[in-house]
């Protein structure tokens, strides 16, 4: 008997025992998958969902994204828990503020939306280090994504400390959360079915596997990184859906028909192409795959920005780095300032023209607006903000400094000597070389660039090497040897140098900088007003400024870097007040020629309509 001839016979069943004087049962409040789709409330159910990412947006813009992609047609968001900005030191709990995923949980329900949770712990999602916080890395001993007992054990710790934040919003719960995802594009990365069952146990010790828990993978991941007993779905971009899907019930021939990633974008990488996607193939696709029965979670619907230190990397060799650009707009259906983009209208009118529900007006897009921006007024020099070092025979990382983002200065002394080439083994990820403040040299990851050649040195001489974290990686095995700064040897013509000091600059606190209006060059903080006569926002325009940071009052608005693509920043309007706007930018190569101006929409260079293979 199929589903709905069954669901008819239970109707009947209930009109003639209402008839016969019993009262009726109300339905069964449940979400479950019956066959190859889902059953709400007793009813066939079909997840249109699209990935929104609390982190990413204002807070005083949650409700404004959720609202506009309902708008668009979606019954679903999706979002994944970042466990590196829940417990930015081992045992410190954040989630307050921005960092409040049971309030955009909330938010998503009062906008009349379900809930898709992926809280990991690993969740790629183009941020630092995949989601796992830094410290991990202190041991290199420990192991990232195993059995590895000591992982195991802090994965435990934070699993169930997040289901105290999210079980209550369970649907069963009466929240909003219908399905959680089991880890993230595990087969992807390996096959070890222990650890995803592993992982499975802490889920249901911490309460989140009370409903649906499925995995999720790319199309030839897919055995890899299922378990036998849950439902599996795929991931994959747009142009590929007829041979995912394909893939996908080849694989799990009567399984659940879903689309767990459906990348309606690509991101951007730092010295690369601005990514754009078709989004007439898009809603192309789309229409083809509702109509085909399966449900679908678009990534991004609204991709945002990655604000301050919290960018990934990519690499599949190990070798390669390709860090993420601070912009996540993700050429997504709603753009980084939250305004629909073309393809919004194109994909809502193709989930109108499945469902039969007229697609909503588009939403009006919010204009940007200018304001000015004063010259640089005043300055201070990193040199003269050092604060007292640590002290090692040889360099430490980041991460034994118990550091986890921005900059680190290594310090050793030079004996006299002629030229020679300087060897940072394994420096991640970028870093200026200095001789008595001079520098002599910057160094790229992206580049592989290892060696500098030290000029010849009349006398004793102090060798200092600034070093950021310009982003872990957050995809392949590469994660489990992110260890930030200096990380291997550093020799000079293979000599290992040694005693060294070590400053740790974290950036996270600018109140004990000491601004003066004398000239500054190097590396350099440097002040400027915005005047806003009411809020709005804007766009912070960085083709005056080199590589660095800049920060909007009390919030870090996030990196910069001449190379592009991305030549802006976004300053949203609630993180304004009227009047005056203290700006502070932190530059490598900053001068007295340093201007920030605003502009009304994003500024890119070169474009490209191709999408890396992932």
């Amino acid at each position: 008997m199929t589903l709905a001839k069954r669901s008819v016979l239970a109707a009947a069943l209930a009109m003639a025992t209402t008839a016969a004087g019993a009262q009726p049962e109300a339905p069964a409040r449940g979400f479950a998958v019956a066959g190859a789709g889902f059953v709400k409330d007793g009813k066939p159910y079909q997840v249109i969902s699209g990935e929104i990412h609390y982190v990413r947006i204002p807070r005083a813009y949650w409700r404004d994204r959720l609202r506009k992609a309902k708008a668009m047609g979606l019954n679903t968001i999706t979002t994944y828990a970042f466990w590196n900005v829940h417990e930015p030191r081992p045992g410190v709990y954040d989630f307050s503020g921005q960092n409040d995923i049971a309030a955009f949980i909330r938010d998503a329900q009062a906008e009349g939306l379900n809930v898709i949770l992926r809280p990991g712990p690993y969740v790629c999602a183009e941020w630092e280090l995949g989601g796992y916080p830094a410290w991990l890395l202190k041991d290199r001993k420990l192991v990232l994504r195993s059995t590895d007992p000591e992982y195991t054990a802090a994965v435990e710790r934070w699993i169930v400390r997040l289901g105290q934040e999210v079980k209550p919003l369970l649907l069963a719960n009466g929240g909003p959360i219908v399905a959680v995802q089991l880890e993230n594009e595990y087969g992807a990365f390996g096959d070890d079915k222990a650890y995803l069952q592993g992982l499975e146990a802490t889920y249901r010790r911490a309460g989140l596997a009370d409903g649906i828990l499925f995995t999720s993978n790319q199309a030839s991941d897919l055995a890899r990184g299922s378990l036998p007993h849950l439902p599996s779905v795929v991931n994959f971009g747009s142009g590929g859906a007829a041979n995912a899907v394909a893939k996908l019930e080849a694989y799990r021939p009567a399984g659940l028909r879903m689309v767990g990633e459906y990348w309606a974008g690509w991101f951007d990488k730092w010295g690369e192409d601005h990514h754009e996607t078709d989004g007439r193939k898009e809603a192309e696709e789309m229409r083809f795959m509702l109509q085909r029965g399966y449900s679908i979670s678009l990534y991004m619907v609204h991709g945002g920005t990655t604000f301050g230190w919290m960018n990934g990397a990519d690499s599949h060799t190990g070798t390669d780095y390709h860090p993420d650009t601070t912009s996540y707009d993700y050429d997504a259906p709603i753009d980084e300032a939250g305004n629909p983009r073309y393809k919004y209208a194109l994909i809502a009118n193709a989930i109108a023209a499945v469902t039969g529900k007229p697609a909503a007006p588009t939403p009006a897009p919010t204009v940007a607006v200018t304001f000015p921006v004063s010259p640089i007024r005043r300055s201070a020099s990193l040199w003269d903000h050092l604060p007292e070092p640590v002290r090692a025979k040889l360099p430490m990382t980041f991460e034994e400094l118990d550091q986890n983002y921005g900059y680190v200065l290594y310090r050793v002394a030079l004996p006299a000597g002629a030229r020679k080439t300087l060897t940072l083994k394994g420096m991640h990820s970028y870093a200026q070389v200095y001789v008595d403040r001079k520098l002599v040299g910057a160094l790229d990851r992206r580049l592989g660039q290892e060696t500098v050649t030290l000029p010849a040195r009349a006398g004793a001489a102090t060798l200092d090497v600034l070093v950021e974290n310009t982003g872990r990686v957050n995809y392949s095995r590469a994660i489990r040897t992110e260890q930030t700064g200096l990380t291997g040897a550093v020799t000079l013509d293979g000599t290992v140098l040694e005693d060294w000091r070590m400053y740790r600059l974290p950036m996270d606190d600018l109140s004990g900088l000491r601004f003066t209006a004398a000239p500054c060059t190097g590396p350099c903080f440097y002040e400027a007003e915005m005047t806003v006569d009411r809020p709005g926002d804007t766009y912070l325009d960085m083709r005056g400024v080199y590589k660095g940071q800049l920060w909007l009052g009390a919030h870090n608005l996030g990196r910069f870097w001449s190379i592009g693509p991305v030549h802006t920043l976004y300053a949203p309007a609630p993180w304004m007040q009227a009047g005056a706007n203290r700006i502070v930018a932190f530059d490598l190569l900053g001068d007295a020629t340093d201007r920030l101006t605003t502009f009304k929409a994003p500024i890119y260079g070169k474009i490209t309509t191709t999408r890396e293979a992932q």
